[in-house]
């Protein structure tokens, strides 16, 4: 009999591990080719795993809430068919999930158990060394390499790190525990400096072990109350609220945005009259011949892909640090609403060779199976530059974040009716018009201000110079 490994998939450019949720199969079972074995969560969307080839799912290498690297061997499925002699032996596939350094955005938090009680530190006064400590994993007790260069950077030792509860999976450190637990040290340095002999040099960030011990309990409460997931009253009216897995990694995401790429933002205010009236007035024919509720938001994407032809070093990613890679396909991004309140971009494929009908289409669907939470990984995979509607929760502008690893995106506002100064043949006019605001958010280490703003300018005369006349 044959043995097939059962990789863990990526699930996009940026992703580099996953979160098992799920095991739908257990050891022994058989399994049909395409069946779903288990499920996996993602800083982008949950996802099935189907099995690639009809067998008996020998071997099961990770559990329930496992972080597991991508390309990892996570099960083993027997075949009826005769093995391979370059297939690979069991030992060796059990041998894969020793966790591979990963990039710190791509570090996801599994799902909280209840904080395990802090080791005690002994209360000698020797104060922790300046230069920075190896960081191990001690024991039973994995450090994700977050976390260890946290530590590192901080200069945090392995019997310090040791004593911070953890509310992750099986009592693991989390991003959040170590700067939950860095503000209190901060803040229990401060309070003893005054207190303490002088041991340490002014803007020194080291504290003693004493300090250690008096602010782990600070921190341990915290990992209490987040690790039991529900609401808990902070006195007053307040209450704190555990984020959930999905509002966790999107925040990390979003971290890693702002700290990687300089946003800068430019703004212009276009006239959407004509195209405002056309919809209006073609939209039931649109439907009637399409099957498609037609919604500003193709018609904006248009605008988009023209201006992108126009502009194509907008439509481009920063790879190894200092290379630029410029996309030849337009792969657009729209960001849409999961039943959750979450956003989620998924990715319209090949845009520009898409007519208005195909857009709408390629909208209207991903939307739909967004709000329905059945998108694949597939459709959120591959997006060259993104879209967001600021205009459907009623807002007039906004100042998106950039989508990495993308270096632009487009936010289209509301369209209000406001009083404008029309150029006439007769002289100037006012005259009430249709306007909307676009706020374009760009990566200015690769697209200057220069760029950043004629995109955003030309993105705007294409939707102003919209054909009223325009058949359907």
């Amino acid at each position: 009999m044959a043995k097939v490994e059962l990789i863990m998939p990526k699930m996009g450019e940026s992703i580099m591990e996953a979160t098992i949720l799920k095991w739908s199969k257990q050891v022994g079972d058989t399994v049909e080719e395409d069946e779903t074995i288990l499920e996996i969560a993602t800083d982008k969307v949950d996802s099935e795993i189907p099995s690639p080839i009809e067998g008996v799912l020998s071997e099961i290498l990770f559990k329930v809430d496992d972080v597991v690297p991508v390309g990892t061997v996570i099960a083993i499925i027997q075949t009826d068919a005769a093995e391979s002699p370059s297939a690979p032996s069991t030992p060796a596939a059990k041998a894969a999930p020793a966790p591979a350094p990963a990039p710190a955005a791509a570090i996801a938090t599994a799902t909280p158990a209840p904080a395990p009680a802090a080791p005690v530190v002994p209360a000698a006064p020797t104060p922790m060394p300046a230069t920075t400590t190896a960081v191990t994993s001690s024991g039973n007790r994995f450090y994700s390499p977050l976390v260890k260069n946290i530590a590192k950077k901080e200069n945090i030792g392995q019997v310090e790190l040791d004593a911070i509860p953890g509310s992750g999976a099986k009592g693991r450190v989390t991003k959040k525990d170590m700067m939950a637990y860095l503000a209190n040290r901060s803040a229990s340095s401060n309070g003893h400096s005054q207190g303490q002999s002088n041991g340490q040099s002014n803007g020194h960030s080291n504290m003693s072990a004493p300090a250690v011990v008096k602010a782990a309990p600070a921190v341990a409460a915290v990992a209490s109350a987040a690790a039991s997931g529900a609401a808990t009253s902070m006195g007053g009216a307040d209450e704190l609220i555990q984020m959930d897995r999905m509002r966790k990694m999107i925040a990390d995401h979003m971290v890693r945005s702002v700290q990687t790429s300089p946003h800068v933002t430019s703004f212009v205010e276009a006239d959407v009259t004509n195209l405002f009236k056309w919809r209006k007035a073609n939209k039931e024919a649109f439907q009637k011949k399409y099957g498609e509720k037609i919604t500003f938001t193709p018609l904006i994407m248009e605008a988009v892909i023209k201006a992108i032809r126009d502009f194509p070093m907008v439509n481009v990613s920063v790879v190894d640090g200092d290379k630029i890679k410029v996309h030849k396909e337009i792969n657009l991004g729209m960001a849409a609403a999961l039943p959750t309140g979450n956003l989620i971009v998924p990715v319209i494929k090949n845009a520009d060779h898409l007519n208005l009908a195909g857009l709408t289409k390629q909208v209207n669907d991903l939307a739909n199976r967004a709000r329905s939470n059945k998108l694949k990984p597939t459709d959120i995979q591959g997006g060259t530059y993104t879209l967001t509607n600021v205009g459907t929760f009623g807002n007039v502008m906004g100042t998106p974040i950039i989508n990495q690893p993308q270096a632009a995106i487009l936010a289209a506002g509301a369209i209000r009716k406001k009083p404008a100064v029309l150029e006439t043949e007769h002289g100037d006019v006012i005259a009430v018009r249709h306007m909307m605001f676009l706020s374009h958010s760009y990566d200015h280490r690769v697209v200057d201000g220069f760029l950043g703003g004629s995109f955003v300018k030309r993105v705007a005369d294409y939707l102003e110079a919209f054909d009223v006349s325009r058949e359907i």
